[in-house]
């Protein structure tokens, strides 16, 4: 057990320099960030709890870790007089190197990540922020001018404490204590010393701590107190929980600031029992797409926690889940490897991805706002399940939303399906980095004069999810950007058969064909094909990949992560309709030869390049071509 009392050093101190980013974040809490200072009590503890369960983790293969100290506390001890607060837990601890990684360097805190959410960041400054980088410890500082921590990892002889008044430097040394864990002594200041007042701490734990499950004491003369309800949180029948309890649980468990957007608390019985607590969040997580990532969601058996962030709880598409899943079936002393190849944790596995579909698909109908916010910020994740989770993708591919050409809203598939035109035999898409650049982009042009909606796609996880899936309800996807486009065989709107059908206003035939010969010889392996476009309205040309070539986007993607050695050569379409190609067109009929033609033919090609974003391969003979044709059309 603990003794939570002064403890005589027995080595010189060593006193060693925060990093700069820490010194910057102290900076930030204590003057700036929050006026909650409540908040550093409730990350105390829940850092003092989090221990606790580690320690009941590594005692299941190691028993002799416990030292005979199984009955895991939070203990609060106040001094009114000395104006001294201190948190102790006999979980897991620390020792030396633990305490330098953790409390004063970047290296496990997150600092930096913070930082820059901190910077980024449109909320309000006094947003809790803090728990969800990791670096809650340094709440302490708010309310205290000196921080104490005495610790002695489980399972070692040697004690060390810690000591910093947050401005820059901080002090190790061996230390004595008895049993295993760690105790927090903040030296609060005069302005803070309500934070010794019980009345006070038993309100901050009943509102902030009263989910951690296990005992919050207060250290009292006349006996102890436990302030908060030490039971699991999820263990609790749903009827006895309020609103706020299952948000302040979120909060503790995924270390989040937000309030979340859903709560699924529910109990599965039959051939496998086990109890799910999950939160969907309303804000997106910092790392969501970090390789790293993995979550927030952990497992326990019969409320002994085994492990976070378990990957096999849930598929990848889902790591911003959030909770904890407690298990009746699975053994106690199972491994982190174990858990790999377990068939209960498959069928767990299963049965929590239905449940968060359902929901899902419960929200899509009866809450469409709220769903379209959801999707804003995860749907980019929840389509990587369409390659990744081909079980499951029927179900994604009906909840899935897209921006489209028909409005600035979002639609369905279904939706989109229903809209199609009469001999439109697919559903067309087009890719890109920004949604504006791709409603003003040419190949547009073509299937807005036929009122054909196109769907409009920006995350990179679109390129490998439609190769993957290629239908829905039976209806091709299709890329605009390719050829293959079949837009004769859509009816045009009645207003446009007209314009559509007629050609007396475009190039004659027999002059096209000399542009498109001449602009062949120009451009040379520089592009796979030259052919008039039924596509383009207003624009003089496009470049499209072949009908059975790679997306554009997919190919700069692939280029950029050097999976292909170059962009492919590309079929530059012209519009046979537009001035210049028909004053072309003139110039060609008469001298195929034309000087002209040549410097036109290829700034032709480098305009439709920066039509598709991409970078100029001789951009000062583009400059120089440039000059020569405005020259020319000034009459210089």
């Amino acid at each position: 057990m603990i003794e939570i009392q002064e403890k005589k050093e027995v080595m010189t101190e060593e006193k060693m320099r925060f990093e700069a980013e820490v010194s910057r974040l102290l900076d930030i809490v204590v003057h700036s960030l929050y006026s909650n200072k409540d908040i550093f009590l409730r990350e105390l503890i829940s850092n003092a709890s989090d221990a606790c369960d580690k320690l009941r983790y590594e005692a299941i293969a190691n028993p002799d870790l416990l030292a005979g100290d199984a009955d895991f506390k939070v203990r609060l001890l106040t001094d009114d007089v000395r104006n001294v607060l201190t948190i102790a837990d006999n979980g897991i601890g620390m020792n030396k190197d633990d305490l330098i990684d953790n409390l004063g360097t970047i290296a496990n805190s997150g600092t930096a990540k913070f930082l820059d959410a901190v910077a980024k960041s449109d909320a309000p400054k006094d947003v809790d922020l803090i728990g969800q980088f990791g670096v809650g410890f340094y709440s302490a500082f708010m309310v205290a001018g000196k921080v104490d921590v005495v610790s002695k990892k489980a399972g070692e002889d040697q004690a060390w404490k810690w000591s910093s008044d947050g401005k820059g430097e901080y002090t190790i040394a061996e230390a004595e204590m008895e049993g295993h864990g760690t105790q927090i002594t903040l030296h609060l200041t005069d302005e803070y010393k309500e934070f010794t007042d019980e009345h006070r701490l038993k309100h901050i734990v009943k509102t902030y701590s009263d989910h951690i499950g296990i005992p919050v004491v207060l250290m009292k003369g006349d006996g102890d107190e436990t302030l908060n309800e030490a039971s699991a949180l999820w263990t609790r029948p749903k009827s006895e929980i309020t609103e706020e309890q299952y948000k302040e649980f979120y909060k503790h468990n995924s270390h989040a600031f937000d309030d979340p957007w859903k709560t699924i608390h529910y109990r599965a019985e039959g051939a496998i029992e086990y109890t799910g607590l999950l939160y969907l969040p309303t804000m997106r997580p910092f790392d969501l797409y970090e390789p790293q990532r993995k979550g927030h969601l952990k497992l326990y058996v019969r409320k002994v926690f085994i492990t976070e962030g378990a990957d096999d709880l849930l598929p990848p598409w889902l790591r911003f889940v959030s909770g904890v899943v407690d298990s009746q079936d699975l053994p106690l002393n199972v491994s982190r490897e174990m858990l790999q190849h377990n068939p209960v944790l498959t069928k767990i596995k299963n049965g929590l991805t239905k449940k968060i579909l359902s929901e899902l698909e419960t929200a899509a109908k009866k809450d469409a706002e709220g769903f379209e916010t959801f999707w804003e910020n995860f749907g980019a994740v929840v389509k990587e399940g369409l390659y990744e989770d081909p079980s499951n993708r029927d179900r994604i591919l009906k909840i899935a939303k897209f921006r489209s050409t028909k409005d600035d809203g979002w639609t369905t598939l279904a939706d989109y399906v229903e809209r199609m035109k009469d001999g439109q035999k697919a559903i067309y898409y087009i890719s890109g980095e920004d949604i504006e650049a791709l409603k003003r982009s040419p190949q547009l042009e073509g299937f807005a004069a036929k009122g054909i909606e196109v769907l409009l796609l920006t995350d990179p996880v679109d390129e490998f999810w439609l190769p993957s899936v290629g239908q829905f309800d039976e209806k091709d996807f299709k890329s605009v950007t390719r050829g293959g486009a079949d837009l004769n065989d859509v009816k045009a709107d009645d207003k446009d058969d007209a314009k559509d059908d007629k050609k007396d206003d475009a190039a004659s035939d027999a002059s096209l064909d000399a542009l498109i010969a001449s602009i062949k010889i120009a451009l040379g392996d520089g592009i796979k094909d030259v052919r008039e476009s039924d596509r383009l309205t207003s624009s003089a040309c496009c470049l499209i990949a072949d009908e059975t070539g790679m997306d554009l986007r997919m190919e700069r993607l692939m280029k950029q992560h050097n999976r292909v050695d170059q962009i492919s050569p590309r079929i530059l379409e012209i519009n046979a309709k537009h001035s210049l190609i028909k004053k072309l067109s003139d110039i060609a009929i008469k001298d195929a030869k034309a000087p002209i033609l040549n410097d036109a033919a290829l700034l032709l090609l480098d305009q439709a390049r920066i039509l598709e974003g991409e970078a100029l391969p001789d951009p000062v003979n583009f400059a120089r071509r440039l000059d020569l044709i405005m020259e020319k059309g000034l009459g210089a």
